[in-house]
């Protein structure tokens, strides 16, 4: 099993994602986060959270809005778990990176 870490990107801070959203929009978002867990299964290692960028380190892009961890049988078999996550329905981008092997450790 190769582990990923999903980073999950929006056009906006999670602070400014929040301020605008009502509760009701923000319980929606929580639900549709669980079911998508749900869906994914044994391939979530860790559900993840929202993040808030401290220093962006001179990286100007799209703003971190949170993360997960992931693990699967390769890409195609991630790209499936990923399939109809709500962060896409909602305007964001998830970016992808692999957790490689590091040896004497």
């Amino acid at each position: 099993m190769t582990t990923y870490l999903i980073l999950y990107r929006q056009n906006m801070t999670t602070a400014e994602r929040m301020a605008a959203s009502t509760p009701e929009q923000a319980a929606e978002a929580l639900q549709g986060m669980r079911a998508w867990a749900q869906r994914a299964g044994d391939a979530v290692v860790d559900f993840g959270a929202p993040l808030q960028v401290v220093d962006a380190g001179g990286d100007a892009g799209t703003p971190v809005g949170g993360y997960s961890i992931l693990q699967a049988d390769g890409i195609d078999a991630l790209r499936s778990a990923l399939e109809e996550h709500p962060h896409i329905a909602w305007g964001g981008t998830i970016e992808i990176l692999e957790a490689l092997p590091v040896s004497d450790m």
